[in-house]
Order: C-alpha cells, then sequence, then structure tokens
C-alpha cells in the first residue's frame, strides 16, 4: 500500500508517510530515520490524540530533531570517547555529545533514508544497508525493521539484522511520549513503574561505571508505580549529571524473551501505556534536554521534561564494559528484538473520580 509524500530530503529524494490503522490505534511512520510522527489513541471519554512528540516537517526531522521517534543506532546511548575494540582491530567514531558518541554519531540511522519493503493497513517493513566504515562501524550491516500493530492498542516492533563482519549493534526506537498528547506539557506528573530492581550508574558524561546499583533507597527506585516528579529533583549526584533521569535499568527476566519492561499513566486522560520488550534493558528519558526551542505539530514549544522515553536496548557502552552482556554480532548470527508498547485506558480506581 503506497504512503503518502510527507516532503523531500535536502537532497531531493522523495520521503513518503505510512498510516497503521487497527481499531483504536492509528500509527504514522516515514521512511526517513524509520521515524514514528504519531501515534492516536483514546482516552478515558474516548477523545483520541496523538501521544508523541514529532516535527511538522521533514527537514526539521533531518536538521534539528532529538531522534524523535526515529530507530537510532548502529549503537544507540553512549560509547565511551567514541572508542572500542573488538578482535583486536581499534575503531573511532565521530564525537558528537561532550567526550563521547551518542546514537551512533550524528549521522545515525534516524538521520537516514529506509527503503520501503512492503506496506499493507497493519503492518510496515522497513530496511537499511549500513556499508562497512560507515560512521566508523565494521562489517556491512543489513537491518530490517517492522512495524506492525498485532491487535487494537498494540504497537510492535521487530529488529532484524545480519552482517559480513564482526561489529557491534544497539538498535531502539527513540519516541517521547506525552501520554496527555502531544504538546500538553509536563510529564512529571506520569505515573511510572520499571520493571527492575538494579540501574547502571554513570559519571559525570554519562558512561556507565560498569556496576550495577540496586535501586533500593534511591530516586530510581520505580518497583512500584510512581510520579517521574517525585524524586526527580533529590540531591543525588546521578540526576544532577543528566538532569533528570537518562539512565539504563537492567530489565528483570530472561533477554530474548518478550516480558513486562515499564508502565506509564496519565492520570489525567487515563491513558495507559505498557512496555514489553525481549531486551536486556531500558533507557529512562525524561526529557530533560528539551529546551524551549523546537514546536510541535500542535504549536506548542516542547521544555524540559515534556516528554518520557522508554527506550529499550542493550547496555550503553557495552563495548568496552565487560560485565555488561556483549553486543556484538558476528557472520552467521541474526540479531533480533522485539518491543511492544501497548496502549489503553483502564477504568478509574473507586473513589478516584474520571
Amino acid at each position: 500500500m503506497a504512503g503518502e509524500c510527507f516532503g523531500r530530503t535536502a537532497d531531493g529524494q522523495a520521503v513518503d508517510r505510512h498510516v497503521l490503522m487497527r481499531g483504536s490505534l492509528r500509527v504514522a511512520v516515514i521512511a526517513f530515520g524509520a521515524v514514528v510522527t504519531a501515534i492516536e489513541v483514546p482516552d478515558r471519554a474516548g477523545r483520541s490524540a496523538n501521544v508523541v512528540l514529532g516535527l511538522d516537517t521533514l527537514a526539521g526531522y533531518e536538521t534539528v530533531s532529538p531522534s524523535f521517534g526515529a530507530i537510532v543506532g548502529r549503537y544507540a546511548n553512549r560509547i565511551a570517547g567514541g572508542r572500542f575494540s573488538l578482535d583486536g582491530h581499534s575503531y573511532q567514531l565521530p564525537i558528537n555529545e561532550g567526550p563521547n558518541t551518542l546514537h551512533g554519531g550524528p549521522e545515525n540511522f534516524g538521520r537516514r533514508l529506509w527503503r520501503v519493503e512492503s506496506s499493507d493497513a497493519t503492518r510496515l517493513v522497513l530496511s537499511r544497508r549500513s556499508p562497512d566504515g560507515e560512521a566508523g562501524f565494521p562489517g556491512t550491516l543489513d537491518i530490517r525493521v517492522t512495524y506492525s500493530l498485532p491487535a487494537d492498542g498494540v504497537l510492535r516492533i521487530d529488529y532484524a539484522a545480519v552482517t559480513d563482519w564482526p561489529t557491534v549493534l544497539n538498535l531502539t526506537n527513540h519516541s517521547y511520549f506525552n501520554l496527555a498528547g502531544e504538546g500538553a506539557g509536563s510529564v512529571l506528573g506520569h505515573v511510572v513503574q520499571v520493571e527492575a530492581d538494579a540501574f547502571a550508574p554513570t559519571d559525570a558524561t554519562q558512561i556507565p561505571t560498569g556496576a550495577l546499583r540496586p535501586v533500593d533507597g534511591t530516586p530510581f527506585d520505580f518497583r512500584t508505580p510512581r510520579p517521574l516528579e517525585a524524586r526527580i529533583r533529590d540531591g543525588d549526584p546521578q540526576l544532577a549529571y543528566a538532569k533528570g533521569y537518562d539512565h539504563t535499568f537492567a530489565l528483570r527476566g530472561p533477554a530474548g524473551t518478550l516480558r513486562p519492561a515499564a508502565t506509564c499513566l496519565d492520570p489525567g486522560s487515563g491513558r495507559r501505556l505498557d512496555v514489553w520488550t525481549t531486551q536486556p534493558a531500558l533507557q529512562l528519558y525524561s526529557g530533560n534536554n528539551l529546551d524551549g526551542t523546537l514546536t510541535g505539530p500542535s504549536g506548542r514549544l516542547y521544555r524540559s521534561g515534556d516528554g518520557v522515553c522508554f527506550e529499550t536496548q542493550a547496555f550503553p557502552d557495552a563495548p568496552n564494559q565487560p560485565d555488561f552482556p556483549s553486543a556484538v554480532l558476528r557472520p552467521g548470527e541474526t540479531f533480533t528484538a522485539a518491543t511492544e508498547f501497548r496502549f489503553s485506558c483502564p477504568a478509574p480506581e473507586p473513589g478516584t473520580g474520571g
């Protein structure tokens, strides 16, 4: 099924937008960056709204987007100094966040045009070949990302990749959620739960120290639901480094199995998001670097805390952290992963109004 034209890249390539629909769920994706530009779901009164941040124009996604809705890689999150060694070879990546590489560099997969392999009302398959040496990474990598709506309220993302040379790989979708609606303001009142007993503390440049710290007694304890704002201003150096939450949580249960990772509830609208994944970790990011310079489709400015990301992924800097699970992909292996964003609007608890 053909998409509708969303615009042309700076070098003149046409980019289509594809709209997936099932029941009350409507999802829009563009081939540039494999970006999810909109997810429309109803609130408790049946009113639908887009619940992800984004931009109006393709030029915005090309030039100023902080990875809104994009598939980022070749290595999502951070690599210390933009350097790693693999099988005796050393590799240098572009530096684009302080002294480190973030999301694979400034021209990561979220800034590339993907190929549409197939599209219908509930499924979109996108692929990309990342050539050997692109952004400094070794090996030619063939990636396929499938967006599908397997049930009403469920957006599923399936990842698959193969390489012809040993490389490192970490893929995630970088959607910023605001369950009150895009442009509705702060999400710090959203109630969040994360299925993790430990998180990865970082240094001042947000590179993991290599340790996993129990969440017990810290502002990172989301084992039971609580608002993001409950402890985001605690005087913890970890929160100071990141200007809020921007940390990796070690998810319970075996990686490779689809299991609960996080929940998020907006008390006002009643919308709830359940995140399930096969990935080993989740990056919780409270939109700290949104600074009021970007305007969304609503016509409203995005400020710090106006969106929250649930980035299911491998551990950051794993190529340099021997105690973290390996993120190496070798010839003859196939990388696979899946994440589901499950939207619902449960009835309010008795006595809570709504």
